[in-house]
């Protein structure tokens, strides 16, 4: 465990344990688990570095809580380095049925950076960022704490939408797929309304970059199915002006 220290910024605890523990013990480690679980674990170490696959007793407790007050301790933890790994990962955990969990910094009070399965975490990696047009435009990835988001435009006299209470320690993964707003940009700024473009990798390894027009030309023409379904829930909302009221206001 690394004790971190900002500026006035207050204290933060990382897990960043060195993998002493020889392939030996990692093995008796591997016994504990369901077989499914071992079956999973030795195909995942064929394409991610076993040193970012944990399954010792002691680094899953660790990850076993977050903000909330719930507990559930995963079997695997893997520190996931890039989208080719993540594009391996989720195709890999659909064909043997095994649900993982996509956890950043685990600030949300509701429990859902939680799993008694497979916990993703990209805390660490995922770290890339790009401004464009006078700071007009930020590309992040969701590694970044939000309020490095903010220190990279603050030149620009600008910053990103959502300012949720816990600004200083989520990620933008986390406020991405929290739709985060906050106290002072309420609805009207949150992270739906500010998102221009994204990248997206779907549970057959899939990407949809839709900031790349041949991108949502593949994905039109690979996942028809998908998108007629999500158009018929769109057009159902639609035809309901309370319930799209409703979620404008929310």
């Amino acid at each position: 465990m690394t004790h971190r220290k900002s500026g006035t910024r207050p204290m933060i605890y990382y897990l960043h344990p060195k993998d002493s523990r020889n392939l030996a013990q990692k093995e008796e480690d591997l016994k504990k688990l369901p077989r499914e679980y071992q079956e999973y674990y030795r195909e995942l170490v064929k394409f991610v570095p076993y040193q970012r696959v944990y399954i010792d007793p002691l680094y899953t407790l660790g990850y076993g809580i977050d903000a909330s007050f719930y507990r559930l301790i995963p079997k695997i933890v893997i520190r996931v380095a890039n989208n080719e790994e993540m594009g391996e990962i989720l195709p890999l955990s659909q064909r043997m049925k095994i649900p993982v969990t996509f956890r950043t910094a685990g600030t949300s009070l509701s429990g859902q950076a939680l799993s008694d399965s497979v916990l993703l975490v990209l805390q660490g990696s995922w770290r890339h960022y790009n401004i464009e047009d006078e700071g007009k435009k930020i590309t992040l990835e969701p590694g970044i704490l939000g309020v490095e988001a903010n220190r990279y435009l603050r030149k620009y006299k600008r910053k990103i939408g959502p300012d949720p209470a816990s600004i200083d320690h989520c990620m933008i993964g986390g406020i991405a797929a929290n739709n985060a707003s906050g106290m002072c940009c309420g609805t009207s700024d949150n992270s739906y309304k500010t998102v221009e473009e994204m990248k997206i990798i779907f549970d057959d390894g899939t990407v949809l970059d839709t900031s790349d027009p041949a991108s949502r030309q593949y994905f039109l023409e690979r996942k028809k199915d998908l998108i007629k379904q999500i158009e018929e829930i769109r057009d159902e909302i639609n035809s309901d002006p309370s319930l799209v009221e409703k979620i404008k206001q929310k």
